[in-house]
């Protein structure tokens, strides 16, 4: 008896087999809680974290499987990795995380059979744990469309750090790459290839790039302004084959009976939830797959949880991080013994595809009934705008931004709180209005108003945390952890901070830079009202110095907007950074790559010539 109840301790394996006997671990002998977690991705740390840091965390005892070789990293800026990030930049714990919390990491180790009726979950190293309470994070995979020929060399994926090394080496003998999907992870897949130096396509099956997030006149001005950075877009192919090549490894032949040879084709059509556990196991799942999930994250075992990509609520797989954080801290909460419930999530999205700023808010197709849309366009500047309304044009239902993104936080803001639009809600995509005010301060938002989706933070929060002493963004982010997650809101805790410090009668500065003592919006009242037309004149007048790179493309942004003029104007020229002023793309070793633009893909023996003799006087190695 003695030895039996000294093998129950946390020092030795989980399980042992004696004879023909294995035995379990169980921690019931100290009175805690057994959690095992089923995946070690961005979500599933978000749990072990939230659960770390849980005052009652003492009252558990916790161990998770990691498949990868490594603990979770950061998957959102995955594309990071081919300009010079490296997996330790992008983790999301150090090495003591685990160590320190009292957390047992089982890695390179995918759990495979969970057995409900002893309560056990086994690895494939053989590895048997016993558990209280299991979670299931375990994500998604990528689909890959079943064409023939999709096994072939050079046939990759875009998803893990392993995926990505596996497409730098294939990148190494390579000169064209394709992209099969126009989604977000297409497009950022996309920037990878073009790092790497090479001729860059993308392929999506949908008439036009980001169809879930963007209208058709989003995707259209995308579609441009990702083309003029070199990428050579084809909407609406429906891939049948994949076959050998003539001039390069592959070749992708299409329905409609075009073709197009490639080195590189890198799958990125979307996800589909990793339910194949749960499915073996005789949890509930989706038609569509996706473990069913209720409010509390609960599959219909009551104690297996499931979070992340992984799980289906209400019909719905969330592919984005922020509600699969949600998830995770309301298991988090429900295993405390405390009251929440996931209720759904927005689905709203800022990013950077390729240099290209573009946003997605709440219906942004107008889906609503008796919706109404206003939209802008300005060819020249190429940004385009679209607002749905309500029918009585009182509250903001969806937007849609592309090229000019400034104003997401406070559409973003109108629309989860639901407070009222101005008397004109076009305003607040138009040029500027001398007769009516259409800015969203901090003041006009809610106690209760969201800043962080990521980690849930509220302006209460926000507001507490500067109580206690928080009086720089780098104190609030520590404390309250907004902004570390996709950094999205960078902007509007920021804003909230100043005010809020203004407030409690402390001195803001809101400087732009060092070179001139204003805001950006005191910038634009001095163009306007003095009609200033160039840097050098608005520098002269009420700045000093040279300018920055801070400075610079924030003027050269006011002064497109207000006097429509192109961005790229022999005055304007020295205000845009290097890639968007020679349509260079510059490498982390100094050196840098220029795709020249070719006007509808139409190129004459004349204008070959021309490209060559520029190659031959610069000394440029093409690709």
């Amino acid at each position: 008896m003695l030895f039996i109840g000294a093998f129950f301790c946390s020092k030795f394996p989980a399980a042992l087999k004696i004879g023909g006997m294995t035995l379990t671990k169980r921690y019931a002998v100290n009175n805690k809680t057994s959690i095992v977690v089923i995946g070690n991705g961005m979500v599933g740390q978000h749990f072990l974290a939230s659960l770390a840091s849980n005052p009652k965390k003492a009252s558990f005892q916790i161990t998770t499987f990691c498949e990868e070789p490594r603990p979770a990293y950061d998957r959102v800026h995955l594309s990071s990795f081919f300009t010079g990030k490296t997996a330790e930049d992008l983790a999301l714990a150090d090495e003591s995380f685990f160590a320190d919390n009292g957390i047992s990491i089982h890695l390179g180790d995918k759990a495979c059979v969970i057995d409900r009726t002893n309560k056990t979950v086994t690895s494939e190293k053989g590895v048997t744990l016993a558990y209280d309470k299991l979670v299931l994070a375990t994500g998604s995979y990528p689909f890959v469309p079943p064409v023939p020929g999709h096994d072939r060399k050079n046939c990759l994926v875009y998803r893990t750090i392993e995926d990505l090394e596996a497409i730098a080496n294939a990148g190494k003998s390579s000169k064209v790459g394709v992209v099969v999907g126009g989604g977000l992870l297409g497009l950022e897949a996309a920037k990878a290839l073009q790092d790497l130096g090479l001729e860059t396509h993308v392929v999506e099956f949908a008439p036009r790039l980001m169809a879930v997030q963007l209208d058709e006149g989003g995707g259209a001005m995308l579609r441009r302004k990702i083309e003029a950075l070199g990428v050579k877009v084809h909407t609406g192919k429906n891939t049948t084959q994949i076959i050998d090549g003539e001039q390069c490894v592959n070749k992708m032949c299409f329905a409609d009976g075009e073709e197009l040879e490639t080195d590189i084709i890198l799958f990125s059509a979307g996800i589909r939830p990793r339910d194949d556990i749960a499915r073996a196991c005789g949890l509930e799942v989706g038609p569509r797959g996706g473990i069913v999930i209720d409010n509390q994250c609960k599959t219909s075992d009551p104690n297996i949880y499931a979070i992340g990509e992984c799980a289906l609520w209400n019909g719905m797989i969330f592919g984005l991080v922020a509600p699969g954080y949600t998830m995770a801290r309301t298991v988090v909460a429900d295993l405390a013994g405390e009251t929440a419930s996931f209720t759904g999530a927005d689905m709203s999205t800022k990013l950077k595809l390729m240099g290209v700023d573009v946003a997605s808010i709440g219906d942004a197709h107008a889906k609503s009934q008796g919706a109404l849309v206003y939209t802008y366009q300005n060819g020249a500047a190429e940004v385009y705008k679209r607002l749905v309304v309500s029918q009585d044009k009182l509250k903001l239902l969806g937007a849609v931004l592309v090229g000019e993104v400034s104003g997401y936080g406070t559409l973003l803001q109108y629309c989860l709180n639901g407070i009222d639009l101005p008397e004109n809600p076009d305003s607040l995509i138009l040029p500027h209005r001398s007769d009516e005010s259409v800015g969203l301060g901090p003041d006009a938002l809610p106690m209760s108003a969201q800043i962080c989706s990521c980690y849930d933070v509220t302006k209460a929060a926000i507001c507490q945390a500067i109580d206690v002493g928080c009086t720089s963004i780098g104190a609030l982010k520590a404390e309250t952890k907004a902004s570390t997650g996709c950094g999205g809101c960078g902007a509007l805790l920021k804003s909230v901070m100043d005010c809020e410090l203004n407030k409690r009668g402390f001195e803001v500065n809101t400087d732009l830079c060092e070179h001139f003592p204003y805001t950006r919006q005191d910038l634009y009242n001095l163009i306007v009202v003095e009609q200033i037309k160039t840097f050098d004149e608005l520098l002269e007048k009420h700045g000093k110095g040279r300018g920055c790179d801070i400075c610079k493309p924030t003027v050269g942004s006011i002064l497109a907007s207000y006097w429509n003029e192109y961005v790229l104007a022999a005055p304007h020229l020295g205000l845009q950074d290097t890639n968007d002023t020679f349509l260079a793309n510059m490498q982390k070793d100094g050196t840098y790559s220029v795709v020249p633009r070719i006007t509808g893909g139409e190129i004459s023996p004349d204008m070959l010539i021309a490209l060559g003799q520029v190659g031959k006087n610069t000394n440029c190695t093409p690709r």
